[in-house]
């Protein structure tokens, strides 16, 4: 059993401000359990960040979201030092923050996905790349930074500014119905939530606004689209190579219905762990409480050979 745990959070990506209510979440549940715990609130500097890491503790709990902390970066040192880590390693944290790529592997393991362009920034607020109603996302991002949606007869601007650091963006067919998600642990799916916004669609403020969305555990679904939900989840899982605990996002659209009405959006490969996030709901939804959940992670972290 691991007894020394860093708790590595904070950051300079957009989810900064997540990411440390993440991370102070974890490190007081790990205290909880018994964990002897630090946390780093991580920064530009390599060399601080391996001083910061000695001495060694047994396990690195990566609360980090976004570029550098989510994309195989981070991962990348954790296994330089030989310090196991708790979610993905390099190459599935590096292919599931890349869109297109993490699209084309699900695609190759049957998963159904919406079709989608990748283009320059200058052609995508240039005029409608696909039919209305798409989506305009940024390639590496997570929390719904940076995304937009056009739909028919929609007024909204999309402009240059939106994604300051991507040359290029992904345009995507935009799949109506219902917001859903998947947490899957150990290769396990938990169950399914229906994520309804109060207002608009299920954005950054969204997400991290108290009363903004309603979570509905266990998603009322056909239990064929429900079983598809949960199916997708785990094989997206497994062709990413994910380990611990992923997120996966999908779309229901209910005027399909059915199996054939679920589409697999993306993974997420370390998703939240405030007290508003998905997965610790439908872990609890499963039986396993905040504690159980994080102290899995823990147990079941590893570095790369």
């Amino acid at each position: 059993m691991a007894r020394s745990v860093i708790v590595l959070m904070g950051g300079w990506s957009g989810e900064r401000e997540v990411s440390l209510v993440s991370g102070r979440n974890v490190a007081a549940a790990l205290g909880e359990a018994g964990y002897e715990v630090r946390s780093l609130d991580v920064g530009r500097d390599l060399a601080g960040l391996a001083a910061a890491l000695d001495p060694r503790p047994d396990v690195v709990f990566n609360a980090l979201h976004g570029r550098f902390g989510e994309d195989g970066r981070m991962q990348g040192i954790l296994d330089l030092l030989e310090i196991p880590y708790t979610h993905s390693g390099v190459l599935a944290s590096a292919l599931a923050m890349d869109k297109p790529m993490a699209k084309r592997l699900f695609r190759c393991a049957g998963i159904r996905c919406a079709e989608h362009v990748v283009v320059s920034r200058s052609v995508a607020v240039g005029g409608d790349v696909l039919p209305r109603p798409y989506v305009v996302k940024p390639l590496r991002e997570g929390s719904s930074l940076g995304v937009v949606i056009v739909l028919d007869g929609s007024d909204v601007q999309v402009a240059e500014e939106r994604w300051p650091s991507d040359e290029t963006v992904m345009v995507e067919r935009y799949v109506p119905g219902r917001e859903i998600t998947v947490a899957v642990m150990g290769g396990r799916a938990l169950g399914v939530t229906e994520i309804r916004p109060v207002d608009g669609f299920y954005d950054y403020r969204a997400k991290y606004t108290d009363g903004a969305s309603v979570h509905l555990v266990p998603a009322p679904l056909p239990p064929d689209a429900y079983d598809a939900a949960m199916q997708f989840s785990v094989d997206a899982h497994e062709a990413l190579g994910c380990r611990g605990v992923t997120r996966a996002d999908l779309r229901y659209d209910d005027r399909v219905g059915g199996a054939d009405g679920v589409h697999l959006l993306e993974v997420n490969t370390q998703p939240g762990m405030t007290p508003m996030s998905l997965v610790p709901e439908l872990a609890a939804h499963a039986g396993i409480d905040f504690v159980s959940l994080v102290s899995w992670m823990v147990e079941h972290a590893a570095c790369d050979p």
